[in-house]
């Protein structure tokens, strides 16, 4: 698609919409050595100053996710249970506590027994149930994220090539996995944490008023106390993490580009300048870092210091009211115990906030790319037979509103016969053929194949017809024999063999270590650009398509196996209508009709012989690669 990615505005196929520029904004994830997860939970406090990305509109996302927790309701009903009796069993084990004290301080023995047994009960309840959440909430983000995963990997596979030429390909594999493990570490260890946290603090402030509501209202100002110094210290945590996320990733982009530049660095002899901005990065990331874990490193201690200030405010009034007889001793114990877990679930809670945010930002990311379009699927007429008669009438096309690729596109070719497409880069050579592929519709005019409008025609249909050999070629992980298969797995061995042979590709294959079950690692790295041009052409010939697109197939080999690759293609070419595009001109000297370009218009068409005589266009660039005349 490399013309149709040309014609595009600067910045444009980037894929800077706004989605992902909000999300490369926001994300603090900053790659190898360091990236900080916002609520991350790596010790007291981490998480709650980082920079929390927020979703554009929360309650369509959540209302969207119910729908996968619905799916899971033999999951999430259990997990639910399971959180209460944790939860239930966590609030009446302080209180057993407390009443076992006044057994003991009233003598009565075998009230104490009873008491203990309950209160073994509860812990082993705690116990047994805070496993089963951990399995459940575990199953639960898995069987949501395969949900989600499959859900989105459909609509990948049927995005239109418009879609997808015009965001990063980055872009959309960080929805795949970074967002939707975001939901998935939510779920598995955030969610009933939540749940857990809400049911403890609406149950201890109960129990608590329960018995004593004076000492419980007393015990209210430590926790306003704690809400206070938590948002003041997350909002000065916040700009230093900020600053930190940015300034990694800034040496993170340096260490790229320095590594990736290496050679030209060394061949300017810029090594210490390369060496003194790294360490000027540097040294400012430390200063930050610094900064940054003792003021994370310090929420703990404060915590702490708020916690035993509870305690102490509970001992002693506790100890006057126990003096006046308005509550006894084991009460006193219930609220030094229930003061501090009133306090935990409301840390946890606000550690918890800046997770639960980028959890659903990341599923609004996921859900905005499912509510993109499908690529056009329309077309009820079958094409069984098709004679290969290509037209394009009055074909004007823009891949942006307003600045136009094609204008006025007129072109007929007949069956079998092979066209060339020439012209400088940025012309509209693989505009055409993005066209004919329908992988974009047409502003205004028609292409017609054998006479039938291709939107007429079913895609499937259509594109089974024709088959495209690119400059960069697409091979898989996996067997040659599949590869080569991949255009018709229903294939026998004999025909696959045999489009090896006429794709000059059977020679290498067989002096490979296991021939065609060689498997191809990396796509097929450790072959030569030439070697897998000649395996994409034995695709092609294995397709037995009435129409062939050759783009630019031999641009980026040397002239010996652009002259294996040339017979290769004059084989597939025999007997089917075939369209051209290329720069070399050598390869296309004995093409029927050679049609040349120019921004989007045809300027000149005619055989090699009679384009040369009219000494135009064509007679320049011809002159401009054989004659050594200068541009």
């Amino acid at each position: 698609m490399r013309d149709s990615m040309k014609n595009l505005p600067l910045g444009f196929e980037k894929g800077t919409d706004s989605t992902e520029a909000r999300f490369k904004a926001s994300s603090p994830q900053a790659g190898p050595g360091g990236g900080f997860r916002p609520g991350g939970r790596g010790g007291p406090g981490r998480g709650m100053g980082q920079a929390v990305e927020k979703a554009a509109n929360v309650k369509k996302t959540l209302f969207r996710l119910l729908h996968y927790f619905k799916a899971a309701k033999k999951l999430l009903i259990p997990l639910f249970l399971s959180v209460v009796l944790v939860t239930l069993a966590a609030l009446f084990a302080p209180n057993l506590q407390g009443d076992a004290i006044d057994h003991i301080d009233n003598h009565r023995w075998d009230d104490l027994i009873g008491c203990l047994i309950f209160l073994g009960i509860a812990y082993l309840v705690n116990i047994v149930f805070s496993l089963c959440q951990s399995l459940l909430a575990a199953n639960l983000s898995q069987f949501i994220v395969k949900r989600m995963r499959h859900d989105l990997f459909k609509k990948i596979d049927n995005l239109s090539i418009k879609y997808l030429d015009t965001h990063s390909n980055g872009d959309i594999m960080s929805r795949m996995t970074n967002d939707i493990e975001n939901v998935s570490n939510t779920i598995s260890h955030s969610l009933g944490s939540l749940v857990s946290g809400v049911l403890t603090v609406v149950g201890t402030v109960a129990i608590m008023f329960y018995h004593c509501w004076q000492l419980t209202l007393i015990t209210m100002f430590t926790v306003i106390l704690t809400i206070v110094v938590t948002k003041y210290m997350s909002g000065v945590m916040r700009k230093v993490y900020r600053k930190r996320s940015k300034m990694l990733g800034m040496l993170n982009g340096h260490s790229e580009e320095m590594i990736t530049g290496y050679r030209s660095i060394v061949a300017y002899c810029k090594e210490d300048d390369v060496i003194r901005e790294f360490n000027e990065t540097s040294d400012e990331l430390t200063k930050v870092s610094i900064t940054a874990e003792i003021l994370g490193g310090s929420m703990g201690p404060i915590m702490n210091c708020i916690s035993n200030i509870s305690f102490v405010i509970v001992a002693a009034f506790g100890g006057f009211f126990a003096f006046h007889n308005l509550i006894s001793i084991g009460t006193i114990s219930k609220f030094i115990i229930y003061a501090k877990q009133f306090s935990r679930p409301i840390n946890e809670i606000a550690q918890l906030y800046g997770t639960i945010q980028t959890a659903i930002a990341g599923a609004e990311r996921v859900f905005a790319l499912m509510d993109e379009p499908d690529e056009d699927n329309s077309g009820s007429v079958c094409m069984d037979r098709v004679k290969g008669e290509v037209e394009f009438k009055n074909v004007n096309f823009s891949y942006v509103p307003e600045k136009r690729v094609l204008h006025d596109f007129n072109l007929k070719v007949k069956p079998g016969q092979k066209i060339a497409l020439v012209g400088a880069t940025g012309s509209g050579k693989t505009t055409v053929v993005n066209l004919l592929m329908r992988f974009y519709p047409v502003d205004s005019g028609e292409i017609l194949v054998d006479g039938v409008n291709i939107w007429d025609i079913k895609r499937d249909e259509l594109r089974k017809n024709i088959a495209i050999v690119l400059q960069d070629t697409v091979l898989f992980s996996d067997t040659i024999e599949n590869n080569i298969k991949y255009a018709n797995p229903g294939a026998a061995d004999e025909e696959m063999i045999y489009a090896a042979e006429m794709s000059n590709s059977a020679y290498f294959i067989d002096h490979l270590p296991d021939g065609y079950k060689t498997y191809l690692a990396s796509a097929g790295a450790g072959l030569s650009q030439g070697q897998r041009q000649l395996l994409a052409i034995a695709r092609a010939v294995l397709a037995d398509p009435k129409i062939l697109i050759l783009d630019e197939a031999t641009s980026s080999v040397d002239t010996r196996t652009e002259k294996n690759i040339q017979d290769a293609m004059v084989k597939l070419m025999k007997n089917r209508t075939s369209l051209i595009i290329a720069h070399r001109l050598s390869t296309i000297r004995d093409a029927d009709r050679i049609v040349v370009m120019d921004h989007g218009r045809v300027v000149e068409i005619g055989n090699h012989e009679e384009l040369l005589s009219l000494k135009g266009r064509y007679f320049e660039l011809y002159n401009t690669q054989f004659s050594g005349n200068k541009t």
